[in-house]
């Protein structure tokens, strides 16, 4: 890693983040430094700080930085959408990640745009407790990000079984957000013609991909929205997809779910490393996952740019040799200690002036 990807990077930030000279170019070497080193540990990423610098003088930097920084809620919101060239629509997944510092658990809420060539986290809220989110948490959440973007870039939002609940579905349905939600199969409906089963005894005689319209069951009333429903025989289970658009497409359009297993798995263990991290102050946790979501939107553009128009290839099986993440990555993090002006192309990409485009 070198000086010249630390200063560039810090130039490219300059207009766009609120923080003095030296402040940015700590953010720069946090960016870079988490690449290079494949870790968000401070100790390692001050390891990797080029010069002749202490190692201990620039740890105490580091800690400093997410002691002192105040940067503003989602401010690296727009930052992601310049960097990943967001325009028009795209699919939203929402899912938790948890893990344990010592006897302390974090727990993530992340809302991330998936596509082909990206999975990236937006935002999210860090739970003060373990287990899943409430309807309040989840609308707060989508609520932060139709402040920014609006409904209409929501090509369809995804969430797995654990993401369900009343007042959630009449909220999206109310806003006028497709989704595509998987429900357990003791979940009650109750179809329009009246009829009011569990989704396991209404399927026990069906065995191939059925469609349905209805309402769920809560508290001995039906009062949410109709929906469609769709529910398709697998191996020892049935996969059973809630939605406010055309049953088909949404059970189709559902595999795209585990694009968001893939991204915590590419900021942790396969990328990043994240569960390194010995912080468990939730302001600095929020900093920390703001500056993991912008090196993992870098090796994702970077991708983007080294494949142009072609993809990753494929092994004999069918499946991606390299993901898209890691074929960035992997591009990174060689360029850093060979050419480092080549490693920072996709942010010098979005320093260049554009025209102004509405997104809607």
């Amino acid at each position: 890693m070198s000086h010249q990807a630390i200063t560039a990077l810090s130039t490219v930030l300059r207009p766009r983040v609120g923080l003095s000279k030296s402040r940015l170019e700590t953010l720069g070497l946090l960016v870079v430094g988490m690449v290079s080193a494949r870790t968000v540990n401070l100790a390692h990423i001050a390891a990797e700080r080029p010069g002749e610098a202490r190692i201990a003088s620039t740890y105490r930097r580091l800690q400093r930085f997410f002691q002192y920084v105040e940067v503003g809620t989602d401010w690296v919101l727009p930052l992601l959408g310049d960097l990943l060239a967001l325009r028009g629509s795209w699919t939203l997944a929402l899912d938790r990640t948890e893990w344990m510092i010592g006897r302390h658990e974090v727990n993530f809420l992340v809302l991330a745009v998936v596509s082909r060539r990206f999975r990236v986290p937006l935002l999210w809220s860090l739970l003060p407790h373990g287990g899943n989110s409430s309807s309040e948490v989840r609308i707060a959440l989508v609520e932060r990000y139709l402040a920014r973007f609006g409904s209409g870039t929501i090509r369809l939002l995804l969430a797995d079984r654990e993401f369900i609940g009343d007042k959630w579905l009449k909220f999206l349905d109310d806003r006028g957000i497709p989704f595509a939600i998987r429900l357990r199969e003791n979940l009650r409906v109750v179809s329009e013609d009246g009829c009011e089963l569990t989704l396991f005894a209404r399927l026990r005689t069906t065995r191939r991909t059925r469609f349905f319209r209805g309402r769920l069951w809560n508290d001995g009333k039906a009062d949410g929205p109709l929906l469609d429903f769709a529910a398709k025989r697998l191996k020892d289970e049935w996969l059973i997809v809630v939605s406010n658009c055309p049953a088909r497409r949404a059970l189709a359009a559902y595999r795209k779910r585990w694009a968001i297993e893939c991204l915590f798995g590419d900021a942790k263990t396969r990328g990043l490393n994240l569960e390194d991290t010995r912080l468990t102050d939730p302001r600095k946790l929020d900093l920390l996952m703001a500056i993991v979501a912008l090196a993992i939107a870098w090796a994702g553009r970077t991708a983007s740019d080294l494949l142009g128009p072609h993809e990753p290839k494929r092994k004999s099986h069918g499946y991606l040799a390299k993901s898209w993440f890691r074929v960035g990555f992997d591009h990174i993090r060689n360029r850093l200690r060979t050419n480092p002006s080549d490693a920072i192309t996709s942010w010098l990409a979005i320093a260049k002036p554009q025209k102004k485009q509405r997104v809607v």
